[in-house]
């Protein structure tokens, strides 16, 4: 199946000009079958010159028409990756669609009541939509392990549901109020759907794996699962540092080192990317040095992501669809007293006055946008905005280096880094 991997309606910011697949011809360049006639009846005059220009303009022709028709012939990649989410998660589940879900037969279920607390919820946050660049990720590494998108799309469903899950449970533990540009979703169905809603999305896509007990070898499968449970337990290591720090639990004078925080977010954010990746080129049949590298990567594809995360949090002027303005506003993370990697290195780096008023006003927990317009000022000033971009940089170059050296040079290898450097310049 070709993929057009963005759209033609992608925002100017978007992934589009970096992975966009071989030459669009929109139907209007494409000369029409009248025209073509009309220039066969000109060559019988006999005209050389006009015959030879013909001849060349038939050519041009009928490999724009076979470009056409490759091109109408493409999906979009996020058109395919909804489409498959639908297939595995329904959006008002019927009696049929739920007992493949569901093991206990034994009495009547209420039908009504599942569809109102699981799958509306489910779609509510899933309709907002996403950068999907996990299920991108799937994708890539199929492409540039030598196998087709249609072998490895049902994992995108994988990593896209546990994200989204993640993120329920992340508002909630963060007392967050918007998410993608609407009222978290505890705020909309009650906390107590909301937790349950987001948990359930950590083993729903386990269905997916079970089905693939019908292509898949037993060891195959096997090593599925454990990434599948191994990074599970990663992203909850990973958030429990997150929210150790921000909440102050081992005191007021104890701060993590950089080191901590990239080992923070190699779990947090980083572990279902490597799972991603990994789950696709063990599906694949990738070698285990293809599947190590991918997965160092893919984790440091997910560091990079939440370094410039962290950055647009702190960015004014962004547009109203820019990631601040969908998360609550520039300068979330200062309300919420994280420590970034701008933060800790403007603790090292800055003077000792500024140390001590930004720990001062992320302790305050503040919405003042003229304390986090200081707090700002303050990194600004140590120069931690400029290292964090270029600490995202060294990361994805390191772990690039490694992945150029077992995979083959394609143009799938070429979109994985077009990828990555998405990644550490994007604005949204």
């Amino acid at each position: 199946m070709p993929i057009r991997w963005y759209s033609s309606g992608a925002p100017a910011n978007d992934m589009r000009s970096s992975l966009d697949v071989g030459n669009y011809y929109p139907k209007s360049v494409v000369p029409s079958r009248s025209t073509a006639r009309s220039n066969k009846m000109t060559t019988r005059e006999g005209d050389k010159g006009v015959n030879q220009e013909l001849d060349t303009a038939a050519s041009q022709q009928q490999q724009a028409s076979k470009a056409q028709s490759e091109s109408d012939n493409k999906v979009d990649i996020k058109e395919l990756i909804q489409k498959t989410l639908e297939k595995w998660i329904p959006r008002s589940a019927d009696e049929e669609r739920l007992k493949s879900i569901m093991i206990s037969q034994r009495y009547k279920f209420d039908l009504e009541g599942i569809n109102k607390s699981i799958f509306e919820p489910i779609w509510e946050l899933l309709d907002r939509g996403g950068k999907r660049w996990r299920s991108t990720l799937v994708l890539l590494v199929a492409e540039a392990l030598g196998k087709k998108v249609e072998d490895v799309i049902d994992l995108c469903v994988i990593t896209e549901i546990i994200h989204n899950g993640s993120l329920i449970i992340d508002d909630i533990e963060d007392s967050s109020d918007v998410r993608r540009g609407k009222p978290c979703l505890h705020h909309m169905v009650g906390l107590d759907i909301a937790v349950n809603v987001g948990n359930m999305m950590y083993f729903l896509p386990m269905k997916v794996l079970e089905e693939k007990k019908k292509t898949l070898s037993v060891d195959t499968l096997l090593q599925c699962y454990e990434v599948y449970s191994q990074e599970m337990i990663n992203v909850h290591l990973g958030q429990g540092l997150d929210i150790c720090w921000h909440s102050r639990k081992l005191g007021e004078d104890h701060e993590p080192t950089v080191e901590h925080y990239l080992h923070m977010c190699a779990n947090k954010t980083g572990a279902l990317a490597r799972m991603s990746v990994k789950l696709s080129a063990i599906v694949c049949g990738g070698e285990s040095l293809q599947v190590e590298a991918l997965g160092k990567f893919a984790e440091s594809l997910g560091v990079a992501f939440q370094i410039q995360d962290d950055l647009l949090n702190l960015m004014e002027g962004n547009s109203e669809g820019s990631l601040a303005a969908g998360k609550g506003g520039v300068g979330e993370d200062i309300h919420e007293g994280k420590r970034t990697l701008m933060v800790i290195h403007s603790f090292t780096h800055g003077t000792v006055d500024d140390a001590r008023r930004l720990k001062d006003i992320l302790s305050m927990k503040t919405y003042d946008q003229v304390l986090i317009r200081e707090a700002i000022d303050i990194m600004e000033r140590s120069g931690s905005m400029q290292y964090a971009k270029e600490k995202a940089q060294q990361v994805l170059k390191e772990a690039w280096a490694e992945v150029d050296d077992v995979l083959p040079q394609t143009k799938a290898k070429d979109r994985l880094k077009a990828l990555a450097h998405y990644m550490i310049e994007r604005s949204i």
